[in-house]
């Protein structure tokens, strides 16, 4: 049983930024940050399947693929990567890419890495805030620069580059040619309310995304019978004893709780393992509360924030 705020590594990253509010708190001093990593508390409890992530772009990430399950075991690993995007802001002309223009065979693929051409074959699009967008594992993708987004994926760091801008890192031809769907992608599942303050926006086998809209002054019940993540994007709720604004993350598991929700709302995203959504998960209470939150100056940010060599 496990209520815990999430605590927070730093990964600093070439395409970072130096300003994280108001996500974080976090002095950035030093090389730019480009990711913070939500964990749980304590160091010695159990690892969760998912993985919960801020990403800060000021400069375009490198083309890059994951590996599904499949291919992740046959190299001994645990698991592939899946992974989806939610878009926290996104500058004008902000977009992200996501599948090929046309289909490669793997020889033209392999070209393309070595030739740097796939970069002029990804299929770019446009981002705005409240965008959802899935990634699934063999998905040639990349995101561009200017957005902050949320990222929930399986928890796995297996990341193979096709491309990246001249910054000199290693590129993984063999194995990105390997786990490549190298062609455009199939259309996305439509978002699905659930209920008037909830909505699936992706369902897939690894992980269920939904948004949470919950109204001013009301209480629900948390009853979570598997691992599960909610990260305020806007407003305020105290869930048991926890404080939560902007930014802040809860991991609940095998656990419940009550959710007091602020004068201003409360919306947020919340993960957990799919492959369907669990109706009896968040339940309005009916009744409504009194708590009005903490000020943004006294609102902790999360327990613990630590720096991650990546």
């Amino acid at each position: 049983m496990a209520i815990e705020h999430a605590a927070v590594q730093i990964a600093r990253k070439p395409w970072g930024v130096g300003d994280l509010n108001p996500w974080s708190s976090v002095d950035v001093a030093g090389d730019p940050v480009g990711e913070l990593w939500f964990q749980r508390t304590h160091k010695h409890a159990a690892i969760p399947a998912l993985l919960l992530k801020l990403l800060f772009t000021s400069e375009p990430l490198s083309i890059q693929v994951h590996p599904d399950d499949e291919f992740a075991r046959s190299i001994g690993l645990p698991n592939g990567k899946n992974e989806a995007w939610y878009i926290l802001a996104a500058a004008p002309g902000a977009r992200v890419a996501l599948g090929l223009k046309r289909r490669l065979t793997p020889q033209a693929l392999r070209a393309a890495i070595r030739d740097g051409s796939i970069a002029h074959l990804m299929q770019w699009r446009p981002v705005a805030k409240g965008d959802i967008i899935f990634v699934p594992a063999g998905t040639i993708h990349a995101i561009g620069a200017g957005i902050v987004l949320a990222e929930i994926q399986q928890r796995s760091d297996t990341t193979f580059r096709l491309f990246d801008y001249g910054r000199q890192r290693e590129l993984h031809e063999e194995s990105a040619v390997a786990v490549s769907d190298a062609g455009p992608v199939q259309a996305q599942s439509s978002p699905r309310r659930l209920t008037a303050a909830r909505t699936a926006l992706i369902t897939s086998r690894h992980f269920v995304i939904e948004l949470i809209d919950l109204p001013a002054n009301s209480n629900w019940a948390l009853n979570a019978d598997r691992e599960t993540w909610i990260l305020a994007i806007e407003g305020r709720a105290r869930i048991g004893s926890t404080n939560m604004s902007v930014g802040d993350a809860v991991f609940i598991e095998d656990d419940r709780s009550g959710i007091e929700v602020g004068a201003d709302g409360m919306r947020g995203l919340m993960a957990y393992p799919g492959p369907d959504p669990v109706v009896a998960l968040l339940q309005d209470t009916g009744e409504l509360t009194k708590y009005a939150g903490m000020s943004a100056g006294d609102a902790p940010k999360s327990s613990e924030t630590v720096e991650v060599q990546t």
